[in-house]
């Protein structure tokens, strides 16, 4: 029976993505379970459960195992990696591909462990990591090899990565809780405070994606958002502008810059000079906020660039590694659980 290639998996709080060696990206989809309330029976997986979210019934619910960058529910997290695994693994019990695996920095070594004996257990021969940063570098073409310093800001849903790296390694980095969930979570406030309405996640994300601005929108868009008035307890509809929008992101988009601006300070001087001179590259779903790189610019009056295609950064960078394994062997660390 033929071997099926080696896999490069992207394990991110929203979206799972895998790119299998001499085909490209196989799979994406998100990194969402849905379960009964009672019996915790799984129902649904990936893109089905995603369209069940703010559309259940009473007696199911709709989760994502991986939070915040870390995991949140690993019983779940395992049955999702299992289901897509299975996916194009399917029943090639002796396909035995090796894996290179990214995922948040805030799992814990234990947590990987685990993951990486599910991936055994579905037929994985091997499984070895590959830093974040590291990932988003290779995956946005940046390249950090040379003893000159680059920044890369990889923006999830539940965490961002700030790495300065240099001489193929990260120099120096911190890992926050504020990525595409927060710009959600700020936009579900705001308007539960501004006009008393109740909006889901799902809304909330496509608010954003659709008048969503880490500027002063230069022109006052608006959208037509329906949601449950919380004074009477109706679905009502509200007109949303822009500038309501970019109010709302103002507190999470600052507290990002802080960030990157706190890294650049720990930086060794030459390495954050370099950086200045070169600017920072944004990759990950969320630093696709309209206006970002330019908030950033404003405050920091450093050149921010977004990667080509930022939501792949990280998969690609793992594809990358199993496409010229003998070049990146050096950048993958070996599990804990090295199982064969």
């Amino acid at each position: 029976m033929a071997r099926v290639s080696d896999l490069g998996i992207d394990l991110g709080t929203s979206n799972v993505l895998i790119y299998q060696k001499g085909v490209g990206i196989v799979l994406r989809q998100p990194a969402v379970v849905a379960i009964e309330r009672t019996s915790k029976k799984v129902v649904a997986v990936g893109t089905e459960a995603y369209r069940m979210i703010g559309r259940t019934p009473g007696n199911l619910l709709t989760v994502r195992p991986l939070r915040q960058g870390a995991v949140h529910d690993l019983e779940l997290t395992n049955t999702m990696l299992r289901y897509f695994m299975n996916s194009i693994l399917g029943r090639r019990f002796f396909a035995r591909p090796r894996v290179v695996l990214s995922v948040p920095s805030g799992v814990g070594e234990t947590d990987k462990s685990s993951l990486v004996s599910i991936l055994y257990d579905t037929g994985v021969q091997r499984t070895q990591l590959l830093e974040r940063p590291i990932a988003a570098a290779m995956g946005a073409r940046v390249d950090f090899s040379k003893p000159y310093g680059c920044m890369i800001v990889d923006m999830g849903a539940g965490a961002t990565d700030i790495a300065v790296l240099a001489a193929g390694q990260v120099m120096h980095s911190n890992c926050i809780s504020c990525g595409g969930d927060a710009f959600d979570g700020a936009i579900i406030s705001y308007l539960r405070k501004k006009h008393n309405l109740l909006i889901g996640e799902r809304t909330a994300e496509e608010i954003k994606i659709a008048i969503g601005s880490a500027v002063p929108p230069p022109t006052d868009l608006t959208c037509e958002v329906t949601g449950r008035n919380l004074l009477m307890g109706l679905p009502k509809t509200q007109t949303i502008h822009a500038s309501e929008i970019y109010e709302a992101l103002k507190a999470p988009v600052e507290t990002l810059i802080e960030a990157i601006r706190s890294v650049l300070e720990q930086t060794p001087a030459q390495l954050a000079s370099d950086v200045f001179e070169d600017g920072i590259t944004l990759t990950g779903g969320a630093a696709a906020l309209t206006g970002l790189s330019e908030a950033i610019y404003n405050a920091l009056h450093t050149h921010c660039v977004l990667a080509e295609d930022p939501q792949t950064s990280i998969v690609l960078g793992c594809g990358m590694a199993l496409e010229n394994y003998s070049t990146y062997r050096s950048l993958l660390r070996d599990s804990r659980r090295n199982l064969h």
